[in-house]
């Protein structure tokens, strides 16, 4: 009799706890159907055993409670999925999972190492065009299902199962096996496709099921306008990008030549903020970004994009042509303004001199420094007299003499004593 309550009590624990092991990759996700009903009424808690860990502490929400990199939500099915993020060695473990009161999930996470699944994609396509991306797999799960979801506010949704390839809609599913690729394509893209898609293989038990799955980033972009601005180098240069209906909006410039790799934003609104070699300024009274660039260099040129986050994963931008000229004109603007004035002096110089020339006035030099030497015939001063003719030069006269000096213009008179 106490062997059959023994057996009877243990049927009862087996039942009310159900234990299985799952597998994911070091960088990658994990995401696992553990078969039991969500039971919305029930908080929800997740322990990391044996320490007994705390990760979410009995919390209740209709479908969807989340904590940090750990996530229990209900999926379409209504059975309790979890979700873990950015495996690490140090997730690896048991686990205990459940809605107070009911049953018990018991999972052991194993956490292995392999370079296929460590990289989160990122890819950005325009309004209306084809978005391609791919994730890579182990060559250990080649023959299993491939599985593609999407994540959305407070659920995660199944877009598409293959084995080979499958469409549905606008998005399509490959299975490229001698590449080890899953390959995703979205047609006609819609601002609404973007956000976080999960690709990766799906694994299938009796009673469970789970997927080891790369995170994906699919950002749209709408291109409004184009316009084009230059500057010269080593001089300032300010930039106004106008988003009237975004006033409130995230705004950003980076350089589109070099992937947009670096995104310069003021981080905060209504003020002047530094970043690298420009000021930004986001004026939301206007909904205009301000960029300034303090001083230009030749490396600034390219194409840029002067862009606004509508969403996380939701944006519209003006292509921007940045010129950066030598400012070769100003050499000779200032090199002509230069040489004016060189002979703007030199016409006032001569003006000057043909002025007191024809002064009738006599200027008196008294210093013995600057003097001729007398010659020894006894010639005391001499008369230079020019008659104004309009014959050539040849028929100037000069005249000198010892009794009366003529000058029409200027008379230079010089008195010394012989000693």
């Amino acid at each position: 009799m106490k062997i059959l309550l023994i057996f009877f009590t243990f049927y009862l624990i087996s039942g009310a706890v159900r234990c299985f092991n799952v597998s994911g990759y070091s960088g990658g996700s994990v995401l696992v159907d553990s078969g039991k009903l969500w039971f919305s009424d029930s908080p929800k808690y997740m322990a990391k055993l044996p320490e007994w860990r705390t990760i979410i502490n009995h919390t209740k929400h209709n479908k969807w409670i989340n904590e940090g990199r750990f996530t229990l939500f209900q999926n379409n099915e209504r059975n309790l999925m979890i979700y873990i993020r950015d495996l690490n060695q140090h997730d690896a473990g048991r686990y205990q999972i459940g809605p107070d009161g009911q049953s018990i999930i018991d999972m052991t996470l194993n956490v292995e190492e392999d370079s296929c699944c460590k990289v989160s994609n990122r890819v950005m396509v325009n309004i209306g065009e084809t978005a391609s991306f791919s994730c890579e797999y182990s060559q250990n799960h080649i023959n299993h299902s491939k599985i593609i979801f999407k994540e959305g506010k407070d659920s995660v949704e199944e877009m598409i199962r293959t084995y080979t390839s499958s469409t549905i809609g606008r998005f399509s599913g490959y299975d490229c096996r001698n590449k080890k690729l899953i390959i995703l394509r979205i047609t006609a893209v819609t601002p609404d496709d973007g956000g976080v898609y999960l690709c990766g293989i799906w694994i299938y038990r009796h009673s469970f099921s789970y997927s080891i799955i790369t995170t994906l980033h699919l950002h749209v972009i709408t291109k409004v306008g184009v316009s084009s601005v230059s500057g010269y180098s080593g001089g300032g240069l300010m930039i106004k990008c106008e988003h009237p209906q975004y006033k409130t909006k995230p705004k950003y410039i980076c350089k589109e030549s070099d992937g947009c790799s670096e995104r310069k934003s003021p981080g905060v609104q209504d003020e002047w903020m530094e970043n690298g070699d420009v000021s930004l300024y986001d004026n939301t009274r206007a909904g205009v970004l301000m960029v300034f660039f303090r001083e230009l260099k030749a490396a600034d040129a390219g194409t840029y994009r002067c862009g606004v986050n509508v969403s996380h994963y939701t944006e519209i931008f003006t292509e921007l042509q940045l010129n950066v000229k030598h400012d070769f004109s100003m050499i000779i603007i200032i090199s002509v303004c230069v040489i004016l004035l060189l002979i703007g002096g030199f016409t006032l110089t001569v003006w000057k001199l043909r002025h007191k020339r024809r002064d009738p006035g006599s200027v008196q030099i008294n210093s013995n420094d600057d003097l001729p030497t007398i010659p020894s015939d006894g010639l005391l001063y001499a008369a230079v007299s020019f008659q104004k003719h309009e014959e050539s030069l040849s028929d100037a006269a000069v005249r000198f003499s010892k009794d009366d000096v003529h000058c029409d213009y200027t008379a230079v008179s010089h008195c010394m004593r012989l000693n």
